[in-house]
């Protein structure tokens, strides 16, 4: 896999040099040009020593609100910078509310969970038993017997990078570079 990312980078740098003799401005040296190839790498764009300074200087350009890098002669679209800070470990799913500090986040299970009988119980002292970490909980028969299932819900997990932008590059496909 090296040898052929390597291979690839000559190639890309002997068209490039094609394009200079030929009076074309695109150039393979370009920042923005080892920017789209590096992104290209099915192993992810800091794969390969020689793709680290570009993609690097790539993360604190773009985290400057610069917008994306330009490689003429190759086909690509760029989103504006988003942000979103918070995500799910999987089988969970991200949901947004208001809560008495602003704008909170929740992980939800996606699918039910068995639980804590107590969550079930309806008295007058424990009415449904939601104590913040379960959703809709109710009993439902599972290999014969009743089960106290709900919704469990999480904390979400902060990123370290928590801005990204999506990148379309023909040929190759749509990835999300975080920054």
């Amino acid at each position: 896999m090296k040898s052929l990312f390597f291979r690839t980078v000559i190639a890309a740098l002997g068209f490039g040099s094609l394009y200079l003799s030929s009076g074309q401005s695109a150039r393979a040296d370009e920042w923005g040009c080892q920017v789209i190839l590096c992104l290209s790498n099915p192993g992810g764009p800091t794969q390969y020593a020689e793709c680290r300074p570009p993609i690097q200087k790539l993360w604190r350009w773009l985290a400057k609100g610069r917008s994306f890098p330009t490689c003429s002669g190759v086909g690509f679209q760029s989103s504006r910078p988003r942000y979103e800070p918070y995500y799910c470990n999987d089988g969970y799913r991200l949901s947004a509310g208001y809560g008495p500090t602003g704008r909170d986040g929740t992980c939800v299970s996606t699918s039910m969970q068995p639980v804590s009988d107590s969550h079930c119980r309806r008295d007058r002292d424990n009415a449904g038993g939601s104590n913040g970490s379960v959703i809709s909980p109710r009993w439902q028969q599972t290999d014969g017997r009743y089960q106290c299932m709900a919704y469990t819900l999480s904390r979400p997990l902060v990123r370290e990078k928590p801005r990204y932008i999506d990148v379309t590059i023909d040929g190759v496909g749509k990835q999300r570079v975080w920054f």
